[in-house]
């Protein structure tokens, strides 16, 4: 049977569409979950922290599974997966059985995502088709991110928080379904001597776990606490076991001659601290909408809005400017706004209007982050290996992932820490959230600052069009 690429494109776009959607679409329900399920403060971000670090941790081991075991029998697995546990999310009672589900659900994620875009890549012919499915690819993820507030406010407010789970699951079934039709079942040129590197991936993903424990736990219990030295120490070791089975493993997921490459370490150092400034101002920008200034979910959903079309515009601005100023130079400029923006936004009250001090930091800092991310993918693969770029790309995707979990667990540790001082000393609780708000904002804004710091050790470079469709689908 013949199948059409583009209704097989339709389906792997809709499929990474939820990947993007869950990570929005969430946030602003994070008031209303930590009220109904009895979250504290600190423990709230692992409704993020779970699915991004589980999502990061095995992004390349659900690659190399896609490579070994074909990808259409992974994504269905993914898809399978993320479905369930979107399920099992939703129907959660307490917080550690919604952490639990949301860590696998990215494990889901890990799975579904780099076999979907396999097979987008074998489906799809080198040169115009290819880009262009590429480009609708990314549009629809973009689109997915900027969506995904709103839709997570209207599920909220009309019905309840547990349906930004429960609506993934017809939307799954609908699309495993599908897949017999319209995607058909490839299979890449096979190794069978090549290993999964299962250990590799657990060693990583658990010790990037342990660390970013250790740090939650540093607010309530104190850096020196036993508790917080043996999760910091732990975590230590386990990525020392990582980094030495890496180098041994004739098939390492993170091959680590790769950051031999001044580009690629620049990017994804760039990459991971992006993450890091998003996910914080996300989160912390969310609650306050909610808890400070008494928006709605929808309201808050709402008032995202101008970001994510910031970004989409952002990321043609940016596609454009790479070929005619180069990747450094808009690296550096995505970098300075992204300082700016996170600086506006920092100094928000609980009395200010949206459209005064919200809005001009969101705007741009919507142009600031994908400023950063479009140059950074494109330098990330410049000088390795052309059989090595998927191996490339995927990691800097995963430190981008990982980057952004340990930024938001410093974040917000120094923003409780704040806040829990300001209400020590007698200040009124809305206030004392302010407070919060404004450091965890001021600490994000120094991850800001260490990029424009690391861009100016990033290569200049002219990208092919080709390069750029593909950095800016990823970015």
């Amino acid at each position: 049977m013949r199948r059409s690429p583009w209704a097989t494109l339709a389906v792997l776009a809709l499929a990474q569409f939820i990947v993007v959607l869950d990570v929005t679409i969430v946030n602003v329900a994070l008031p209303h979950i930590q009220a109904d399920l009895n979250f504290s403060a600190d423990n709230l971000q692992w409704v993020i922290n779970a699915y991004t670090l589980l999502f990061g941790g095995f992004l390349l081991l659900g690659g190399r599974m896609s490579d070994l075991l074909g990808p259409r029998r992974v994504f269905i697995a993914g898809l399978l997966l993320f479905g369930l546990t979107s399920l099992v999310a939703g129907l959660s009672n307490s917080p550690e059985f919604l952490i639990g589900a949301r860590a696998v659900q990215g494990l889901g994620g890990a799975l579904l995502s780099p076999a979907a875009l396999a097979i987008l890549t074998v489906t799809f012919a080198h040169g115009r088709e290819r880009n262009i499915a590429m480009g609708v690819w990314g549009g629809l993820a973009g689109l997915g991110g900027t969506l995904g507030v709103v839709a997570g406010g209207v599920l909220v407010d009309s019905l309840s928080w547990q349906w930004v789970f429960f609506v993934n699951v017809p939307i799954v079934l609908g699309l495993v379904a599908l897949i017999p039709v319209f995607v058909r079942d490839t299979r890449h040129n096979q190794d069978r001597d090549r290993t999964f590197d299962t250990a590799g991936a657990v060693l990583g993903t658990a010790g990037l776990l342990s660390v970013v424990y250790g740090v939650v736990r540093s607010e309530p219990k104190g850096w020196g606490s036993a508790e917080v030295v043996t999760f910091l120490g732990g975590g230590v070791a386990l990525l020392i076991a990582f980094v030495l089975v890496e180098a041994r493993s004739k098939a390492p997921l993170v091959p680590l001659r790769l950051f031999r490459s001044r580009a690629l370490s620049v990017s994804g150092g760039a990459l991971a601290l992006n993450g890091a400034g998003f996910l914080s101002m996300f989160f912390l920008t969310a609650i306050y909408l909610q808890q400070v200034r008494g928006d709605s979910a929808l309201d808050a959903g709402v008032h995202f809005l101008p970001m994510g079309g910031a970004a989409i515009i952002g990321a043609v601005l940016a596609s454009q400017l790479v070929q005619k100023v180069g990747t450094r130079t808009v690296q550096l400029a995505g970098s300075v706004l992204s300082v700016i923006g996170l600086l506006l936004l920092s100094q928000a009250d609980a009395t200010g209007s949206y459209t005064s001090q919200l809005l001009p930091g969101l705007i741009i800092f919507g142009f600031g982050i994908i400023g950063v991310g479009v140059p950074g993918q494109i330098t990330a693969i410049s000088d390795v290996e052309h059989h090595e770029a998927g191996a490339a790309s995927g990691v800097v995707n995963a430190m981008y992932q990982v980057g952004g979990a340990l930024g938001l667990a410093i974040v917000t540790t120094l923003s409780i820490t704040r806040t829990t001082d300001a209400l020590s000393q007698g200040v009124a609780q809305q206030q004392a959230l302010v407070e919060g708000f404004q450091r965890g904002l001021l600490v994000a804004a120094g991850f800001a600052v260490a990029n424009v710091l690391l861009t100016l050790a990033s290569p200049q470079l002219q990208p092919t069009a080709e390069q750029l469709t593909e950095a800016t689908a990823a970015a």
